[in-house]
């Protein structure tokens, strides 16, 4: 019965039994026919695992204690998150796969690995409140990547709708980042320190599923000429961030995650001016 049914399928052209390590993809090519390839891409996923290592590595370091590092971990996954998609797009290696194991990448590296560091660095002090704010961050991560998995292609790509999860992890590592380069523990912290700590961590999560638009840069063409100052003002942005990485960084994604809510109540201030 089994050899039938193989055989049907290939007289069909279906190939619904597929080896466990096989992976298709259906598409269309210029003319509108039904295309499909067989295999993933490699260079763009090695990123996206690179990626993906690093938020796990921010998880065990996180519990091993190792703050600083589990923070420095999550910064790091966010070059290679941004490089996966820049790369795929520059050598036109995009695909349904990369997409959805970019998410889960993610969700991993700016949704699991912020809450657990926030969690064990200070939310524990606060017992099931704070255990209940780092559910809620990472609920809201997932929440906003499923969101914006179902908005692609569908809304303006030079905007994000919500607060980008790693931005929104940025502002978690960076607050842990730079309070423990100054040598403060949250064990330390007064409990109404820890209290605007759950604030801010809950606040990062509620921004990544509010309709607030933030511009995404995604216009940003890299493969363009520039004029020779753009140079110059990158090369003087890198020095100003490694001056300071900590609080440089923090204040980056503080003033990013800020810029949303700010554009919005300035729209409504016009508006009121206006009528």
């Amino acid at each position: 019965m089994s050899e039938q049914s193989s055989e049907a399928n290939k007289a069909t052209g279906h190939d619904s039994l597929l080896p466990i390590d096989e992976h298709v993809e259906e598409g269309q090519d210029a003319e509108g026919r039904k295309i499909r390839h067989r295999g993933v891409y490699l260079l763009p996923n090695l990123f996206t695992t690179a990626n993906l290592f690093a938020g796990f590595f921010s998880i065990i370091s996180a519990m091993n204690g190792r703050f600083e590092v589990a923070a420095i971990a999550i910064f790091v996954a966010m070059i290679l998150d941004g490089l996966d998609g820049r790369v795929a797009r520059l050598t036109n290696t995009q695909s349904a796969f990369g997409a959805e194991y970019d998410s889960l990448s993610d969700m991993v590296a700016f949704g699991l690995a912020p809450a657990l560091l926030a969690y064990q660095w200070a939310l524990s002090e606060l017992g099931n409140v704070g255990l209940t704010v780092a559910f809620l961050y990472a609920a809201c991560a997932a929440l906003r990547l499923a969101r914006f998995n179902t908005q692609i292609g569908k809304v303006d790509k030079r905007y994000f709708i919500g607060l980008a999860s790693p931005a929104a992890a940025g502002v978690v590592a960076g607050m842990v980042w730079a309070l423990k380069d100054f040598g403060v523990d949250g064990a330390d912290l007064p409990w109404f320190v820890v209290l605007l700590f759950a604030l801010l961590v809950a606040s990062a999560g509620g921004l990544m599923v509010s309709n607030i638009k933030y511009h995404s840069f995604k216009d940003f063409d890299l493969r363009g000429r520039v004029p020779f100052v753009a140079i110059l003002i990158a090369v003087l942005v890198f020095a100003v961030v490694f001056s300071d990485p900590p609080r440089i960084l923090l204040l980056i994604f503080l003033v990013y995650a800020a810029s949303g809510p700010g554009q919005r109540l300035l729209a409504v201030y016009r508006r009121g001016r206006v009528s």
